[in-house]
């Protein structure tokens, strides 16, 4: 007889009763019935699912105390007679082998309780908006890391030199970054691109890689994952034909910051031309008789420089100049989330020493901090806090001293409930940076308006001809 998880999470203890009501609350629309492991396994899906939500929640200073703490309390949470097995090692092998198929259903799971727990915030102005970035993760500097995560040039060298070279470190190369401070080429790290839901602040899906890795290449494999209604907003590392095509083609909207390096058609006269109608038609996609990129053009003063946007909405009643300034501001929210998950949450540098191992660390942590947060929100949508105004630090505290079952300190004789609603930002109005007396650590990159030129009279031309051949419907 298989292990089965037909019944949820149980608990004896005030402690362990509050992390089975999170718990529940978060895997009850799992199917688990529908996953078994081996008879004689002493895992059962929602065991693991909850230990490794459970291993990335804890603030312990070693994976492994991580795992016992986490072991402990999902020992406490069974009602099964056989607890889970005690190895680290054992706990890894059934995450290898399940990781693939418990985020898939995680996954879903989160993004229903989006849907529904989270109705309200769900769309903005009429959009499903999402914000798509990148950032690396440092890794420690093994063998097994540099194999698979350093870049391209740095792989092939260590792997050529490996025959000769079995039990030595590939020779480290040193380069000068733009601050003139020297950089090791091989040192590993992991590209994490995130795609990342604005209007409930919380992440939708990601993809992780080589520390050169394309994240446009990455964005492109997580278009098929986005609602119908989407649009998604990126800075200017996100311009690209290919990109745009291949999102407007899917049936979503885009709204990206554009810079010099993007020429811009005008007065292309396929289509009406109303103010700020604009093309992208690169050369070599015209040569390949690529239809051009119909975009409206939007530029937003204010700041220091304006700030140029396009977006594939092209009429102004389904979304304002105003609208498309206020959502490029809201794509900060993604830069949010990647200092609360690599400071706050403490993700800056992994700490498992193999490949396979970093990537599952990656996984659970992105899953765990997906997890809490949304679990915050569900318990504090009630009382009207905004998703921006709550606090991560206050979060991770609150949900921690439950898993340690700490009986003193400022919130003694608070519920979970009371300290998460007291779990916000305080409401002091920070200056603009330029005003502190630091000095700035990072120079300002100014990014300078895209190239618009009048269509020549070839490129009309060759554009009419496509539009005669019905080759222009996927843009208009």
């Amino acid at each position: 007889m298989s292990h089965q998880d037909t019944d949820r999470l149980n608990a004896s203890t005030p402690r362990h009763q509050d992390l089975a009501r999170v718990l529940n609350a978060l895997l009850e629309p799992v199917r688990w019935k529908a996953l078994a492991f081996r008879p004689d396994c002493t895992w059962t899906p929602l065991a693991l699912a909850a230990a490794a939500l459970l291993w990335a929640w804890s603030d312990e200073s070693t994976l492994v105390d991580r795992f016992v703490q986490a072991r402990h309390l999902v020992a406490g949470l069974t009602t099964r007679r056989r607890p889970p097995a005690t190895t680290y090692q054992a706990f890894l092998k059934m995450l290898r082998r399940w990781t693939g198929v418990l985020t898939l259903r995680l996954i879903d799971a989160f993004r229903l309780r989006m849907r529904t727990d989270l109705a309200a915030r769900f769309l903005i102005h009429g959009f499903c908006l999402f914000a798509v970035d990148g950032s690396r993760l440092g890794l420690p500097r093994t063998q097994s890391h540099e194999q698979r995560f350093s870049p391209a040039s740095v792989r092939r060298t260590t792997r050529s030199k490996g025959s000769k070279r079995r039990r030595r470190r590939a020779p480290s190369r040193t380069r000068r970054d733009p601050r003139g401070r020297a950089k090791k080429s091989n040192n590993p790290q992991m590209w994490l691109t995130t795609l990342y839901h604005l209007g409930t602040n919380l992440p939708w899906d990601w993809r992780t890689g080589p520390s050169d890795s394309s994240e446009r290449d990455h964005f492109v494999q997580m278009i098929d994952t986005l609602p119908n209604s989407a649009l998604v907003t990126a800075d200017a590392g996100f311009a690209g034909y290919h990109v745009w095509r291949t999102l407007i083609a899917s049936g979503r909207h885009l709204l990206i910051r554009v810079g010099s390096n993007v020429r811009l058609l005008k007065k292309l006269g396929v289509y009406q031309e109303t103010r700020g109608r604009v093309y992208l038609w690169p050369d070599r996609e015209a040569a390949r008789n690529q239809p051009p990129l119909v975009l409206r053009l939007v530029v937003a003063h204010g700041g220091r420089h304006p700030v140029y946007l396009v977006t594939s909405v092209l009429e102004e009643a389904a979304l304002s100049d105003q609208q498309v300034v206020e959502i490029y501001g809201l794509r900060w929210g993604v830069e949010l989330f990647y200092r609360h998950f690599k400071q706050t949450f403490q993700r800056r540098k992994l700490r498992s020493h193999t490949a396979d191992h970093a990537e599952l660390e990656a996984t659970w942590s992105l899953l765990g901090l997906w997890a809490m947060t949304l679990h915050m929100e569900m318990e504090c949508a009630c009382e009207r806090i905004p998703a921006r105004q709550l606090s991560v630090a206050r979060m991770l505290r609150a949900y921690r001293r439950s898993m340690r079952g700490d009986r003193e300190g400022p919130y003694v004789g608070a519920t979970r409930h009371e300290q998460l609603v007291q779990a916000v930002i305080d409401p002091y109005k920070r200056s603009h940076k330029a005003s502190r007396d630091y000095p700035c650590q990072k120079p300002i990159r100014v990014i300078g308006p895209p190239q618009i030129q009048n269509a020549t009279q070839v490129q009309i031309k060759k554009a009419r001809d496509l539009r005669d051949q019905n080759v222009l419907g996927l843009t208009a």
